[in-house]
C-alpha cells in the first residue's frame, strides 16, 4: 500500500487522523476476515493509486474494521470492503463492495 495511506491500529488513531486532515477523508474499510481479506488485497493497489493521484486534495485512510469498530459504527459500515468519503466528520458518500480505479475515480469526482 502506498505511503499515502494512513493505517491507523486503533479507534483514536483514526480520531487523529481525521482531525488533522485538509480536506475530505476517503475510508477505506476493509475485513481481516479471510473472504473479506482476499477482496480487500485485491483493491489495496487501486488505493494507493487513488491516494498518489489526488495527494493534496484527499486523505486516504484503510480502517481495519475489527481493529477499529468505532468509525464502522459511526458511518454505518456493514461489508468489507466499503469506502466513505468523510467532509468535516459526517459520511457525504460510501460505496459497498470491490471497485477499480475507474469506479472508484468517478465515486470521487461524483462527490468530491
Amino acid at each position: 500500500m502506498a505511503r499515502r495511506v494512513h493505517q491507523p491500529l486503533e479507534n483514536r488513531e483514526f480520531d487523529f487522523i481525521l482531525a488533522m486532515a485538509d480536506g475530505p477523508v476517503l475510508g477505506y474499510f476493509c475485513g481481516s476476515w479471510p473472504k473479506a481479506l482476499t477482496v480487500c488485497r485485491e483493491m489495496d493497489s487501486v488505493v494507493g493509486e487513488i491516494a498518489e493521484e489526488y495527494a493534496g486534495r484527499l486523505t486516504v485512510v484503510k480502517v481495519d474494521m475489527t481493529r477499529c469498530p468505532a468509525p464502522v459504527q459511526r458511518y454505518g459500515v456493514t461489508a468489507a470492503p466499503s469506502v466513505v468519503l468523510i467532509k468535516d466528520g459526517e459520511a457525504a458518500a460510501a460505496e459497498t463492495g470491490a471497485m477499480d480505479r475507474p469506479a472508484l475515480r468517478d465515486f470521487l469526482e461524483r462527490n468530491l
